[in-house]
């Protein structure tokens, strides 16, 4: 077992929780433009509000995913792959609104927690 690579696969998976659950309505300080919940964030993105809940839906269940694999080892890769994907689209939307770099922080951790999952999580053959 790559300790790493489970902590990656904990920490991504446990990050994006967070962000859609207990974060969605409060201000963070890293949310793009002027926005201080999830829903003003895409609203600043110019992405309609059935955007927000398909994405979130969908992070959520990577992530989840991503916890499964602990049990299900065939399931990590795939789904750091999607995290990491989703990743690269959410800084582009911070790029988009011309956010300062730190903004962009939280979404690279997660990239970079998800792209190491992928890497160092190989199933049993």
């Amino acid at each position: 077992m790559n300790i790493v690579g489970k902590a990656a696969q904990t920490g991504a998976a446990l990050w994006i929780l967070n962000v859609w659950t207990n974060r969605f309505n409060k201000d963070t300080g890293y949310r793009g433009g002027d926005a201080t919940t999830m829903t003003e964030e895409f609203e600043e993105y110019g992405l309609p509000k059935n955007a927000m809940y398909a994405i979130g839906a969908t992070k959520v269940s990577l992530a989840m995913l991503m916890l499964a694999g602990h049990r299900f080892p065939k399931l990590v890769r795939p789904a750091s792959g999607g995290l990491a994907a989703f990743m690269l689209g959410a800084i582009g939307m911070h790029m988009k609104v011309k956010d300062p770099l730190k903004r962009s922080l939280p979404a690279a951790s997660v990239l970079v927690l998800s792209v190491l999952s992928a890497v160092l999580n190989k199933p049993k053959s």
